[in-house]
């Protein structure tokens, strides 16, 4: 080579093209054959470019082109790759191509998984025998037990096509599955957790009912419940691989007690209940599984009274107690936290229609605990305003509406009565849950209260100017509009039940126990007080008949509350209240 070619050479312009003096041809093949193999979309409009250069032969060998200006650069250099404009249709097409788009698996059907499920048996099998054989020499038995875990996760598959469920369980897999909860290897018990939450997820299960009806038919009496708060009992939570496992055994929970709410009582009985209260008790750091301890609390106690009488034999009260005093001058550190305080309430809520529970409220000093909650102002304000309402409420309130005059609650619960907080850092109550809780608690207070308790409670009317008096004609004007628009929006072909239920969720509810302490404070207090009600009604132009029409309409319709002996005396007392204003 002589000294004018070395002066003349340039280094080629893009690496992708052939360097000029190659000689190999197989490279510009195999080039264009890699540019058509990445190209497999079928919609993408890059195939119609490549359908037309793919009879360009490539560049050989030539003398070397000028350097190219900046608008040509672009298209030399990615002359294999060109990115036309796409139109919508194209971009969607695409999207749902690439969504659609499944990975190349064997199919699921009876011969694969009777396959699967005999491989699952074997292996379960010989993991068994070798511990027995060689139960301290580790090094002998890991090598089954990891085949086994494989095969656990290859059994996920099965979720894909509920329809084999029953298949599944006539092949005795379950009892099977159920037995490795006990295996002395916790990641193989976390496993099989797994496997089953993923069974039983209730999207899953609803895809197809026969599957879902064989699967929790079998788990049911193989009495899955009791099998699984004991593998719980062992699990270590500071171990991140069974924190999951406790995660996913409370989703297993869930998901049969939402497929079938019938299963609460059973739950409750085989140690569920016992456990969900000694980790909220647990004194550990606030983690996800606290939350959902508490979450599954509260669908255990939702609808099922033999499970809010468990709470209280359990000892549940106080431990709900314990947990919310923390909420007295703290507020919670996070969205989740919060939510977790909120299902604890809501837990002590439920508990509280049960009177023996209420008496057990009252022992374990819950009204201090909900009245000093009331005069911090934290977060927890909110469910213990909740809280009083259910304790005080009905017959079976007169113990702790006596003891709440006690304990100084009137200073309290008035100031809330006389003033609905507007601004909360995170807001949980509207201003109507507000103000139908405080109403609420007062008349409960005037029903049940008597003698000393119920003066001090009336006097509360007449001090400053008779403040309480304005106040209630205040809340009966605006609950009183409310209801008249729900009234006007009525549509003609609703029933008279259904009218009355769109109403009380409208305001009517709130009218009726505003009214309620209207009428008991005219009657218990002097002449002057009914006077000036009176006075704020004809300056509004309004009249007494409508008051008498609301609680005429109420003592119609008490609902439930205590027994039938109750209703009456309270619907008698309600009509003589009536006849008195």
């Amino acid at each position: 080579m002589d000294i004018g070619e070395l002066l003349s050479y340039k280094p080629p312009n893009t690496p992708k093209r052939p360097a000029p003096g190659d000689e190999d041809d197989e490279d510009d093949w195999d080039s264009s054959k890699r540019m058509k193999k990445v190209i497999k979309t079928p919609y993408h409009p890059r195939q119609r470019y490549t359908r037309e250069t793919e009879s360009t032969p490539v560049r050989s060998n030539s003398a070397e082109p000028p350097t190219p200006n900046r608008t040509s650069t672009s298209s030399i250099v990615n002359n294999d790759v060109v990115e036309p404009e796409l139109t919508e249709k194209e971009k969607a097409d695409i999207l749902k191509y690439v969504e659609t788009e499944a990975p190349e698996v064997e199919a699921l059907d009876d011969a694969t998984l009777k396959r699967m499920v005999l491989l699952f048996e074997k292996r379960a099998l010989r993991n068994q025998e070798m511990r027995v054989k060689f139960p301290d020499q580790p090094e002998k038995f890991m090598e089954s037990e990891v085949e086994l875990h494989e095969t656990l996760q290859e059994l996920h598959v099965i979720a894909t096509n509920p329809d084999l469920y029953p298949l599944m369980v006539e092949l005795g897999a379950v009892p099977s599955l159920l037995e490795l909860l006990s295996h002395e290897n916790t990641d193989i018990a976390v496993g099989v957790v797994d496997l089953l939450q993923e069974l039983t997820d209730v999207d899953i299960l609803h895809e197809s009912q026969d599957g879902a009806d064989a699967l929790i038919d079998v788990l049911l009496e193989q009495q899955v419940c009791a099998l699984l708060v004991q593998n719980l009992d062992r699990l270590d939570e500071t171990v991140k691989e069974e924190s999951d496992g406790v995660f996913n055994t409370l989703a297993i929970f869930e998901n049969l007690l939402e497929f079938r709410p019938e299963l609460c009582v059973d739950a409750g009985k085989q140690g569920l209940m016992q456990w969900l209260l000694r980790r909220i008790k647990a004194k550990m750091p606030f983690d996800a599984n606290k939350l959902y301890s508490s979450e599954l609390l509260s669908i255990l106690l939702q609808q099922t009274p033999e499970n809010k009488l468990l709470l209280g034999d359990l000892d549940g009260i106080d431990v709900l107690l314990q947990q919310l005093a923390y909420y007295k001058r703290h507020d919670p550190q996070s969205a989740e936290e919060q939510e977790m305080m909120e299902n604890l309430f809501n837990v002590l809520c439920s508990s509280l229609m049960a009177t023996v529970n209420r008496d057990r409220f009252l022992r374990g000093e819950g009204l201090q605990l909900m009245n000093l909650m009331l005069r911090e102002k934290k977060i927890s304000r909110n469910g213990s305003l909740k809280v009083l309402d259910h304790a005080m409420n009905g017959p079976d309130g007169k113990d702790n509406c006596s003891k709440f005059v006690d304990i100084l609650g009137l200073r309290t619960i008035f100031p809330l009565f006389m003033k609905t907080p507007t601004k909360y850092r995170k807001k949980i109550f509207s201003s109507e849950e507000h103000e139908e809780h405080v109403v609420s608690i007062i008349a409960s207070m005037l029903r049940n209260c008597k003698g000393q308790q119920r003066q001090r409670l009336l006097t509360k009317f007449i001090e400053n100017d008779y403040e309480k008096v304005d106040r209630l004609m205040e809340l009966h004007f605006k609950y009183l509009e409310k209801v008249e628009e729900v009234e006007n929006n009525a549509k003609e072909d609703d029933d008279e039940e259904e009218s009355y239920l769109k109403r009380l969720d409208g305001g009517l509810f709130t009218l009726q126990l505003i009214d309620y302490v209207l009428l008991e404070a005219c009657a218990g207090c002097p002449p002057a007080v009914k006077q000036r009600v009176t006075r704020i009604l004809a300056q509004r132009r309004a009249s007494l008949k409508t008051i008498r029409h609301i609680m005429r309409e109420y003592a119609g319709n008490l609902g439930d509350a205590g027994d039938l002996e109750w209703r009456e005396m309270e619907q008698q007392h309600i009509l003589q209240l009536i006849d008195k204003f």
